[in-house]
């Protein structure tokens, strides 16, 4: 087994050098350890990743080579990709991240596409976003509908912070509410409640997935916590005449999921699974009483 452990070179060194070093260094804990290595130069350097493709020989300055060795050996012990750069890119849009939020997975896409086909023929749609993290379904939809009128809670302050950061910096408008699920929302009403709730049975809180903020991931012993929660209050903040839910699950869970939601009263109207065929995303409707 190659050794992990990332060492700080001394002396100043070419960038191809430096890459092939790094790359070789990161193979025990990715899957992409060449990629890694040059998104993590080009960060430490403040290059982009052509230049340090186009410029191999170029040598790094000590202060790059610094924070590079830095960086490498974080990424080396397990920490994400996207927390030692600080970016995630989702549904096209370059986001900023940090470990107070879950990191977007491309995954989640299919949850951002569901809901703008539910609200396609809805003027002016309201939709809500519960649980938003970095605010990354809530901005895609924005994005994309420009005429929606988009809200996104989180119990995080922190996390609203980052959310709240990436609105600014793509100049989208969405309403962030500190709350936990829908208790600061009052009597509002919502077109599409969309939701990525934590859904990661708490034993399986392991790996690298310990390095995301635990409230963002950990669904409970079953991993169906959330979603109690979510099938006892959401219908009372949804259009009773043409209101959908949309939730994110694990690829194992639906069996119990669809009988959870019918069990409160919910219809699931599709299932739809993910680009690896998967299954990812449930749309439910208001059914009879439970």
């Amino acid at each position: 087994m190659k050794s992990t452990r990332a060492t700080p070179k001394e002396s100043v060194c070419r960038t191809d050098d430096v890459l092939a070093a790094a790359a070789n260094a990161l193979d025990a804990v990715s899957d992409t350890p060449r990629l890694d290595a040059e998104l993590l130069l080009a960060f430490a350097t403040r290059r982009t990743r052509s230049s340090l493709l186009a410029f191999p020989e170029r040598a790094l300055d000590a202060a790059g080579a610094e924070l590079f060795a830095a960086l490498l050996s974080r990424r080396a012990g397990g920490e994400p990709l996207a927390y030692l750069t600080e970016a995630r890119e989702f549904y096209s849009l370059p986001l900023v991240v940090s470990p107070d939020v879950l990191i977007p997975r491309a995954e989640t896409e299919l949850l951002v596409e569901l809901a703008l086909a539910a609200i396609a023929s809805v003027p002016r749609p309201a939709v809500l976003d519960v649980g938003t993290g970095s605010g990354a379904i809530a901005l895609a939809i924005k994005c994309a509908r420009g005429d929606a009128l988009v809200t996104a809670t989180d119990r995080s302050a922190a996390a609203l912070a980052v959310a709240r950061r990436n609105a600014a910096q793509l100049a989208l408008e969405v309403r962030f509410v500190e709350s936990r699920w829908f208790e600061k929302l009052g009597g509002e009403r919502f077109d599409v409640i969309a939701s990525n709730p934590p859904y990661v049975r708490s034993a399986d809180v392991i790996g690298a997935l310990a390095f995301e903020p635990r409230l963002a991931l950990d669904g409970g012993v079953d991993g169906l916590d959330a979603y109690r929660v979510l099938f006892a209050e959401a219908a009372n903040y949804l259009d009773p005449r043409r209101g959908r839910l949309l939730v994110e699950h694990g690829w194992d869970q639906r069996p119990e999921l669809v009988a959870l939601a019918e069990s409160h009263g919910w219809r699931v109207t599709a299932a739809h699974d993910d680009l690896a065929g998967r299954p990812r995303v449930l749309e439910l409707e208001r059914g009879g009483a439970p």
